[in-house]
């Protein structure tokens, strides 16, 4: 195949093992439902074992166009994944393929959850002497459920999005088993813990975390990604009590204008639109946030959870979605708009957000918001029942860590996490193909999260 092949035997049979095939590449590209001409692999064995070892040194194989292009490996991407086996290729590049760094770099401190896939763990970093929490999943299990491309939007989105009130992702990588998310770790807990605890907040403090939410939302919109599962849950807390919005497993990027139609999220957060199946867009979040809110003044949400998503949506047609006497005119306001079931009519921009009464007097700028801490969450804190409360009602054990493979990452941890502070809570569920799952109404064991196709 190469332009000098007959200047003599030599050159020419360099220049079909540059132009060859490795059982490895070929494999790749049968896994991916691609047959290659019996022509382009005319290669003795010994040859095969030259061609490689010359890629290697730096000469990218001459492969045709058309072929990379249906394989979807551009170019320069081509001399890194000529020498992986399929089961790592097909990961890439959301997440790199990394030699495990061993218990030298790693340190587990303890279990956190049990995430859709596989555990999530608070792991020191001996070199940076810094905590986070790893999502660890295991490729069979992506591969098995079907939800490889979702995976790999998560991180997509999350590298692409830095802000003060978004929940930021430190690092992403795969070893030939498992894929590992690694996030930042926030020992205060989530917003669904403190809720428990107080029963319903102050209006001043549903101000700030409104605020807070609004900004990222609204950021997240204007960066073209729609959220899709703005919960308690998935609100996590810094030492000072801010917000950070996290779990971005049910995220997707969306222009202004797009349509999405998939039915997914928890469904007492799910706008009237999401649930009969779209078309929907950013405007859901704006309904998930005005369901938040409304919860964290009330103690309650406004309406109960239904165990399908057709009940809940003939449910949602129907409420009135009437505010209680004891909020204030602005925040019924606020709320009202929100929870509009007209999309195109709803409360659905963070400039019109802004500008709702219920803020006068209030603060947008990022820095102002996170200068003062918010002293009820530094109280509830430090009560005692933090830790049960944390829990939900679920016993935690070591049994998912015991004879699991960390392809030598890290090592086991002697002991639960304590207080289960989750620096990322991973509630992941997997949108199947099927019929709608049947839904079960939470029994105060903790947050689920329900997703149909």
């Amino acid at each position: 195949m190469g332009a000098d092949g007959s200047k003599n035997s030599k050159r020419k049979g360099e220049g079909q093992e540059d132009g060859g095939f490795s059982p490895g590449w070929r494999g790749f590209l049968s896994s991916m439902g691609l047959s290659i001409p019996a022509g382009l692999c005319r290669l003795a064995p010994p040859a095969l074992h030259l061609g490689r070892r010359r890629m290697l040194q730096g000469k990218a194989p001459d492969i045709p166009e058309h072929v990379l292009r249906l394989a979807g490996v551009g170019p320069d991407k081509l001399r890194e994944e000529w020498s992986l086996p399929a089961f790592v290729a097909m990961f890439l590049p959301e997440f790199p393929h990394k030699s495990a760094p061993g218990q030298e770099n790693f340190q587990v401190l303890s279990y956190i959850a049990k995430g859709s896939f596989g555990p999530i763990l608070k792991v020191k970093d001996k070199s940076k002497q810094r905590t986070y929490a790893v999502k660890v999943m295991p490729k069979s299990e992506i591969l098995r459920l079907g939800v490889l491309e979702q995976s790999k939007e998560e991180v997509i989105v999350q590298r692409q999005v830095r802000h003060p009130f978004v929940h930021d992702l430190q690092d992403c990588w795969q070893t030939q088993r498992h894929l590992y998310i690694m996030c930042d770790y926030c020992s205060t807990g989530d917003l669904y813990t403190y809720w428990q605890m107080i029963g319903q907040f102050a209006e001043d403090t549903v101000r700030v975390f409104a605020a807070e939410l609004g900004c990222a939302l609204g950021f997240l919109h204007d960066f073209g990604v729609i959220h899709r599962d703005v919960k308690m849950e998935n609100i996590l807390l810094t030492d000072n009590g801010h917000l950070r919005l996290a779990d971005f497993g049910l995220s997707r990027r969306l222009e202004r204008g797009g349509r999405a139609f998939t039915i997914c999220g928890t469904i007492q957060y799910m706008a009237p639109e999401v649930l009969s199946g779209g078309p929907y867009n950013h405007a859901a979040d704006w309904w998930s946030l005005g369901i938040l809110l409304f919860s964290l003044a009330t103690g309650k949400f406004p309406v109960p959870p239904e165990p399908d998503h057709c009940s809940m949506l003939r449910k949602v047609r129907t409420f009135p979605y009437e505010m209680p006497l004891s909020f204030s005119p602005p925040l019924a306001l606020l709320i009202t708009e929100l929870l509009c079931k007209t999309p195109s009519r709803r409360l659905r921009t963070l400039e019109r957000f802004k500008r709702q009464t219920f803020f006068h007097g209030a603060t947008f700028d990022l820095t102002l918001l996170q200068r003062q801490p918010v002293k009820v969450i530094l109280e509830l804190r430090e009560r005692p029942d933090r830790a049960a409360k944390a829990r939900r009602g679920l016993t935690l054990s070591l049994q998912p860590l015991k004879g699991f493979d960390y392809d030598a990452l890290l090592s086991p941890p002697s002991t639960p996490d304590e207080h289960l502070d989750a620096g990322v809570r991973d509630h992941t569920a997997v949108p199947l193909p099927g019929p709608p799952l049947p839904l079960q109404p939470p029994q105060g064991k903790g947050p689920r999260r329900e997703v149909f196709v």
